[in-house]
């Protein structure tokens, strides 16, 4: 039986990820000024005429990597998905045999990090949302969701690989479940976080194990 950690495969997989080029410094100082305005201002203050301000980037250098402020907010979002990934990862890499309690624990815990006050997440996933009769923003959250659900398939495969998550579980289908449920824990963090009874991450934490055995 395999160590988990010998089933990670190539990190990024076959997975949509943001360019190299993206990658660049003034790129991630785009990103970074972007969510800080968004914890001062929201998503519907912020424009991009503030960023160009706050970073001293010209409108054509903002304009190099993305087509407008919608589509920014797309790319954090994403970035963050990829980050989750990472700490998977690092997660898989940690684990001895297996086991699937410390992956599915970093999955867990980057849920609720991204559904955090702190974090402009699940602000920006709402905003998004609330766009979404425009075709463009409906086809980046498509996106963003594909993005997510193969990102979801490939944790379950490296656990079946390992054996730390039975053969029988369809990757497709729990992964679907997966992503329904994370979905909608986004959503009662907007409207009920505080609502007594509300999960806490041991729930979720269970809720995941259980549902892959």
């Amino acid at each position: 039986m395999n160590s988990i950690s010998t089933c990670i495969g190539h990190k990024g997989g076959a997975l949509m990820t943001i360019d190299a080029t993206q990658r660049s410094a003034s790129f991630q100082l785009i990103l970074e000024t972007t969510e800080q305005l968004i914890k001062e201002k929201g998503c519907r203050q912020t424009t991009l005429q503030d960023i160009i301000e706050r970073t001293g980037l010209s409108k054509g250098a903002i304009y190099h990597y993305v087509s407008g402020k919608d589509e920014l907010m797309g790319l954090i979002l994403k970035s963050k998905a990829e980050a989750m990934n990472d700490q998977f990862n690092e997660a898989v890499a940690s684990t001895k045999g297996p086991d699937a309690s410390l992956p599915i624990q970093s999955i867990t815990t980057g849920i609720f990090a991204h559904t955090d006050d702190a974090d402009v997440s699940n602000k920006i996933f709402t905003y998004l949302l609330s766009q979404n009769d425009h075709p463009k923003v409906a086809a980046m959250m498509r996106d963003l969701y594909d993005f997510s659900l193969q990102m979801a398939v490939r944790w379950i495969e490296v656990g079946q690989n390992a054996g730390a998550i039975p053969a029988s579980v369809d990757a497709k289908q729990a992964a679907t479940m997966f992503l329904t449920y994370t979905y909608g824990l986004r959503v009662q963090n907007v409207i009920a976080k505080d609502a007594e009874g509300a999960l806490k991450g041991n729930d979720v934490f269970r809720f995941i194990l259980r549902s892959l055995m």
